[in-house]
């Protein structure tokens, strides 16, 4: 593939770095829609990047599950084909996704800012 034809098949300008990995992530509306598994291709504080099972439309607002990080709510910035972008609510830390997902005893050494992100807890 040219360079100019990579370039297009990317979303808009990111505003955040953004880091390249493979995780798996499920994809719901706020009202508990699903919409499907996604493979998330890279990630960043302020969004993402993945492949769905099927088209998702753009603009409507979304909740993945991440691991590590837990429900994120966001809206879809961009929907290309089976491939979309989103735009996160609020910005997380990517490299909690990168992270190994402890037993609930590892937990309980979590400090108290960085609870915010665990499991249960949805950032809009």
């Amino acid at each position: 593939m040219d360079d100019e034809q990579d370039i297009s098949d990317r979303g808009p300008a990111r505003a955040a770095p953004r880091d390249s990995l493979f995780l798996l992530t499920t994809l719901t509306t706020p009202d508990g829609a699903q919409l499907g598994k996604a493979r998330v291709r890279n990630l960043s504080a302020t969004g993402l990047m993945a492949d769905c099972e099927r088209a998702v439309p753009s603009g409507i607002k979304i909740i993945c599950e991440l691991r590590g990080i837990g429900p994120v709510a966001g809206s879809v910035a961009w929907s290309r084909e089976e491939k979309i972008g989103i735009a996160f609510d609020e910005p997380i830390d990517p490299q909690l996704a990168r992270k190994p997902v402890g037993s609930g005893a590892q937990k309980a050494n979590v400090p108290d800012y960085l609870r915010m992100h665990q499991r249960g807890t949805i950032r809009r």
